[in-house]
C-alpha cells in the first residue's frame, strides 16, 4: 500500500520540537532512531521494575511530539508505572497549517518509523510491544500493522478517524477489517465527527475480530481534558488482560 503522493517531513519543525524538549526533559531519554536513512527523535521512558511486561509504541496526533501535553506525555510518563516501557515517536510532519490530507503521502515514512521502533524494542530484550495511537498517530499505527504486525501484540487507537476521502492510505475501515491481532478502539462522545459518526461503522468493521474491544467516554472531546487519568488507567488494565492471554 502506497500514499497517492509521497512527501518528505518537515525536518526543520522536527528539530525544533526536539530541541525544546530536550531543554526541559524530566523524565525519560531522548533517543534518535534511524528510517530510511535519515535520524528521528523519541522519547524512552523505563519502568522501575527489573522485568517489565513489555514496551508501548507511541504514536502522537498530526502536528504532534512525543511529549506533547496532555495525552501523550501521560501516556508515556504513566504506562511505566504500570509496568510498561515507552517509546514515543516523532511522527513526520508538514508545515504549520497544513490540513489531514496533507499527511497522507507522509504515511510510507510513518511506515518506515514504526518499524525502526519495533526493532529497537526488540533488540533492547522487550517480549511484548504494542501500539498506543492518538488520532492520526493511531491511523498510521493501522496502516503500518496491516502490513507486518508479525511482533505487535496488541493496538490501542485513541479518536481513530474515518476521513471521507479515496487516498488509498486513508481507508480506516479496510484497514480495520485486515487486522487480526486485539484492538482497543477509544474516543470520546464530544470528539470530530469522522470519530463519534463512525464508532458503529468500525465496530462493524471489526466484527471477526474477537480481540476487538471499543470504549466510549462520556463528556470527553479530543483534548480529553476531563479525563483525569481515566482513559490511560483503561489503556492499562486492557493491555495487562492482553499480556495475560486473557
Amino acid at each position: 500500500m502506497l500514499a497517492n503522493v509521497c512527501w518528505a517531513s518537515d525536518q526543520k519543525r522536527e528539530a525544533d520540537f526536539a530541541d525544546c524538549i530536550n531543554k526541559t526533559l524530566a523524565i525519560g531519554k531522548a533517543v534518535w532512531l534511524e528510517s530510511e536513512g535519515k535520524k528521528f527523535f523519541s522519547l524512552y521512558t523505563q519502568t522501575e521494575k527489573i522485568t517489565n511486561k513489555g514496551v508501548a509504541i507511541i504514536l502522537h496526533d498530526m502536528g504532534g511530539h512525543p511529549n506533547q501535553q496532555q495525552l501523550i506525555y501521560s501516556l508515556r510518563v504513566f504506562l511505566p508505572e504500570h509496568n510498561w516501557a515507552t517509546l514515543a515517536l516523532q511522527m513526520p510532519l508538514r508545515e504549520v497549517g497544513a490540513e489531514s490530507e496533507d499527511y497522507y503521502g507522509l504515511f510510507p515514512e510513518a511506515v518506515t518509523r514504526i518499524h525502526s521502533a519495533i526493532n529497537y524494542a526488540k533488540n533492547n530484550g522487550a517480549e511484548n510491544i504494542v501500539v498506543v495511537g492518538y488520532g492520526l498517530g493511531g491511523l498510521m499505527g493501522l496502516y503500518a500493522l496491516t502490513e507486518q504486525a508479525a511482533n505487535i501484540k496488541a493496538l490501542v487507537t485513541i479518536s481513530l478517524p474515518v476521513p471521507k476521502t479515496e487516498d488509498k492510505s486513508a481507508q480506516t475501515l479496510e484497514f480495520i477489517n485486515k487486522i487480526k491481532i486485539p484492538l482497543l478502539d477509544i474516543y470520546g462522545v464530544l470528539d470530530m465527527p469522522d470519530v463519534t459518526d463512525s464508532h458503529r461503522a468500525r465496530r462493524l468493521a471489526a466484527k471477526e475480530n474477537t480481540g476487538y474491544r471499543q470504549i466510549k467516554l462520556e463528556d470527553q472531546g479530543r483534548s480529553y481534558l476531563h479525563d483525569e487519568g481515566l482513559l490511560v488507567k483503561r489503556i492499562y488494565s486492557w493491555l495487562s488482560a492482553i499480556s495475560a492471554g486473557q
